[in-house]
């Protein structure tokens, strides 16, 4: 590993006077204000949770069953917004102004019919879906499904227009901009669950109107900022009536495969929380709050991956290769020596912050041993399994990462989760190695892809 992290972080001689299409400073300013909107948002959903507990217990069942079928429709709109991105940054790295603001209209017009057809069907049919998800469960906690999704369903284009704009805002570099409106919406959503659940007393509906309220807000703010002519590129009202096959075609062949590879993941956490199921309230516990620290934990890998897919695509769309494979190796030191501190930071104080939960000692052992398992391998696997498979897919090399994906998460994470879960009664102990397992597989075909140079001769555009 260590001599893969060299290989990767080597620069190449002369590059780093003759590159300057990102600067340290312009890649500061892009990755800082991404991690601090993931962190926001991992933070937000700490705060909803604890808030819709004081709603009753129907109504914890209920948001928390929505939501897992609510996460497969937000994966899809973000795979589509990340197909307009690589799409949007190889046009601002041709300076092709005109195709570039021609592709955000595109991007803003699918994103709209396909989140207005998803509405429509959940309306029509939301008690129906949620009976064949979840089976005859009791009838306030069904009631109260269907109060949520009925309700979360009228945000479905909210969350794929302000999912469109973020993506532009991305691809210019401009990522303060979503920083700043998701810490608004964010504090709207808060306060309106505040008022809705302990002054108003309104239940399930008190803590899914302030949600509709606030991405209402971010896609309105976002899609007018999106028109500001200023910008390297804008909506343009023509652009967004229109309908191109090849546009669209460019955009959701970047779209689909990564919605594929998101949808199946989501789907292989669903089977895996049915087998953590079996191993008893103890480990069920410990695996609930190791993976809320997890989801701390992965924040800064994830960030800088976000950073991937600007600047790689820029590179791209400017045919600069060269700069590209650099910039590659920039962005994986970055998130190498990142993800180490961060990962590291976390573990040392996870025991400080545990003294606040009323778990057993049993379960506090366990959730430490889960979380040591987790950052470990996430600080020394992910950069190149999450991170730079970003760059890969900003390059167009979409196929690649979706099939080494796909074939990773069923043929390892999962079979290896029953092997060492079940088959060796490692318990959830067993489903963190097996997790951990899958990003070392995918880390090692990415490096020799990446090493290969073959994803240097993709063409998007």
């Amino acid at each position: 590993m260590n001599e893969i992290i060299r290989r990767l972080i080597e620069p190449g001689k002369g590059l780093e006077e003759k590159r300057k299409l990102f600067s340290d400073h312009d890649l500061k300013v892009l990755i800082i204000p991404l991690f601090l909107e993931q962190f926001l948002e991992v933070f937000v959903g700490v705060s909803d949770t604890f808030m819709v507990s004081y709603a009753g217990e129907a109504a914890v069942s209920g948001v928390s069953l929505v939501n897992m079928f609510n996460t497969v429709f937000i994966y899809l709109f973000s795979a589509l917004a990340a197909g307009g991105a690589v799409v949007i940054s190889q046009y601002i790295g041709c300076r092709d102004r005109k195709n570039g603001n021609f592709s955000s209209g595109q991007l803003l017009m699918i994103s709209v019919v396909f989140s207005v057809f998803l509405m429509t069907a959940v309306l029509i049919f939301n008690r129906n879906l949620l009976r064949l998800l979840f089976g005859e469960v009791d009838g306030p906690v069904m009631n109260a499904c269907v109060t949520y999704l009925k309700i979360s369903a009228y945000s479905y284009p909210a969350i794929a227009v302000y999912n469109a704009g973020a993506a532009m805002y991305r691809s210019m570099g401009k990522t303060n901009v979503t920083m700043y409106l998701s810490a608004v919406s964010n504090g709207i959503n808060i306060i309106g669950n505040a008022v809705g659940v302990f002054i108003l007393h309104a239940g399930v509906a008190g803590v899914a109107y302030p949600s509709l309220i606030a991405r209402s807000f971010s896609a309105v703010v976002i899609t007018g900022l999106c028109f500001r002519k200023k910008n390297p590129v804008y909506l343009k009202a023509p652009d967004i009536f229109r309908w191109s096959s090849s546009m669209l075609k460019r955009i959701l062949g970047i779209a689909i495969p990564n919605g594929i590879e998101n949808g199946l993941f989501q789907l292989t956490k669903v089977a895996l929380s049915s087998i953590t199921a079996l191993f008893g309230t103890v480990q069920i516990a410990a695996n609930g709050v190791a993976q809320s620290f997890w989801s701390v934990a992965a924040l800064m890998g994830t960030s800088v991956g976000l950073a991937f897919v600007t600047v790689i695509g820029q590179c791209m769309g400017a045919g600069d290769r060269e700069a590209a494979d650099y910039y590659m190796k920039k962005l994986l030191r970055i998130t190498f020596l990142a993800s180490i501190v961060w990962n590291g930071c976390i573990l040392l104080i996870s025991p400080l912050v545990l003294q606040g939960y009323a778990l057993s000692e049993e379960a506090v052992r366990l959730v430490l041993i889960l979380i040591l398992i987790h950052n470990v391998f996430n600080a020394g696997f992910y950069p190149l399994s999450g991170a730079l498979s970003n760059g890969l897919r900003a390059a167009g090399d979409v196929r690649f990462t979706m099939a080494v994906s796909l074939i990773s998460t069923l043929g390892c994470r999962l079979v290896f989760s029953v092997v060492l879960g079940i088959g060796c009664q490692m318990g959830v102990i067993g489903i963190a190695f097996a997790m951990c397992m899958d990003w070392g597989i995918r880390a090692a075909v990415f490096y020799f892809r990446f090493r290969s140079g073959k994803w240097k001769e993709f063409k998007v555009i």
